[in-house]
């Protein structure tokens, strides 16, 4: 798991702002979310804490909670964008940035341009991602948000809705199914703020207009664009784009639209190359392994039974175990998920033993797991993370994994005919976002 920066405070006005600094980079650099947000959250989905961490890279970053959002102070009233300005300056003030890069996604955008527009003093350059110079369009320009998504945000800050995930599907569709990502991204709302603040943060970003001041932008600025994103019309961020003077805009393949979520490698090469000036080719070692998922069945129960803290030693342990046992199997874990890990064998038949005793091991803890294997193509990573089709394919058998149930790809099956395995046919099924349909097999004790 990464170290997670110690969230400090700094006063804005009469608001206490939470962030962070990280990283070891000779450059400047503030990251800014969009809508809502949490500093310490951001760090427990491995795919958010490796964005981060890659930022880090090459720059000095700080990171913070806009007012009303995350660890920042909770306010009674509509923040506005020069209370927000304010927020910005006092965090690069507390992080002694006397100018530095100003990096956001989706609505910060609006922010972030007003404040290198008003404060170029500040702004070395300006990153932004998913940009809209208005939100919901009024006739006289026709982008924005697609139609419908303004209406599915707004009913997802409904008390009885807020907390469940329901905007997912169109940030990212491919993680919608993803249980693990699905999860942390529900409790990511829950503390990010609640409900009504959520709301009323909404109603202030539907409305607001960037058009009267983005040609007052000075500073060298980057505008990207995942060009299949369902949430902005096509044309927006291009359209941001042109309305700042000399500005590169880069559209980049995939349909999320959190840059931390799908293809981030093409993110974060090219924010470090606009800062930097470079480009530092991804250290990307190709090499055939056995990949294993396992995940706690029905670990949100779990924890709601528990508690926070009861359920944090519960999953200390958890982890521990399972690192003991993918040792003794000749294995390493090299990820966890929040309620699960991905480990990594150099042999199919030391994967599946691994898999078998973790379930047998954990029912010692009070819970099930599930678990999936599939040999591939495995691709490494920055910070020793994993990526590649074998990857998401082990994660997606795993999700059709019942309790105590390890499922396998008919590569694996066929991997350790000899060793003694005995598999039962479970038939072909559909993973979403994999091509072909695949024969699944299940371990048989």
């Amino acid at each position: 798991m990464p170290s997670v920066p110690e969230t400090r405070f700094v006063r804005a006005g009469e608001v206490d702002i939470a962030y962070q600094t990280f990283g070891s980079g000779e450059h400047r650099l503030v990251w800014v979310p969009g809508w809502i947000s949490h500093v310490e959250a951001m760090w427990d989905l491995p795919e958010f804490a490796r964005f981060l961490e890659g930022l880090g890279q090459f720059s000095r970053v700080a990171v913070f909670d806009k007012r009303g959002t995350g660890m920042s102070d909770r306010i009674n009233n509509v923040a506005t964008l020069e209370e927000r300005m304010d927020d910005i300056r006092a965090v690069m003030d507390a992080a002694e940035f006397d100018r530095a890069v100003l990096f956001g996604w989706a609505d910060a955008g609006t922010m972030l341009s007003l404040f290198a527009g008003t404060h170029p003093d500040r702004v070395e350059g300006l990153v932004v991602g998913e940009p809209t110079v208005k939100l919901v369009a009024d006739g006289s320009e026709p982008w924005g948000y697609r139609p419908g998504i303004l209406t599915t945000t707004a009913d997802s800050t409904d008390p009885t809705r807020w907390g469940q995930g329901g905007m997912l599907a169109f940030v990212d569709p491919s993680a919608s199914d993803d249980g693990r990502i699905a999860a942390w991204w529900r409790r990511y709302e829950r503390l990010s703020a609640t409900p009504s603040a959520a709301a009323t943060m909404l109603q202030v970003i539907e409305h607001a207009d960037v058009r009267p001041f983005l040609a007052s932008v000075q500073a060298p600025t980057l505008v990207l664009h995942r060009r299949d994103s369902q949430i902005l019309m096509p044309g927006a961020a291009r359209y941001f784009a042109n309305q700042i003077a000399g500005a590169d805009y880069r559209e980049l393949p995939g349909e999320a639209v959190a840059p931390y979520l799908g293809d981030q490698d093409s993110v974060l090469a090219e924010v470090e190359e606009f800062v930097t000036g470079r480009r530092t080719p991804a250290r990307s070692d190709r090499f055939l392994a056995t990949v294993v998922f396992t995940d706690i069945v029905n670990s949100t129960q779990h924890a709601e039974q528990l508690g926070d803290a009861p359920w944090r030693d519960t999953l200390a342990t958890h982890y521990a175990l399972l690192e003991e046992i993918a040792a003794r199997h000749g294995g390493r874990i090299v990820n966890t998920t929040g309620d699960g890990a991905i480990a990594l064998f150099d042999g199919p038949t030391r994967a599946v033993n691994y898999a078998s005793a973790v379930i047998e091991a954990v029912q010692e803890l009070g819970h099930k797991i599930r678990a999936g294997a599939h040999t591939g193509e495995i691709e490494r990573q920055r910070s020793d993370d994993v990526s590649g089709l074998a990857v998401h394919v082990g994660a997606r058998v795993a999700a059709k994994a019942g309790a105590d149930e390890l499922l396998v790809t008919s590569t694996v099956r066929d991997l350790t005919v000899g060793s003694g395995l005995t598999f039962a046919d479970r038939g072909e099924h559909d993973l979403k976002g994999v091509p072909n349909r695949w024969r699944l097999y299940a371990l048989v004790s």
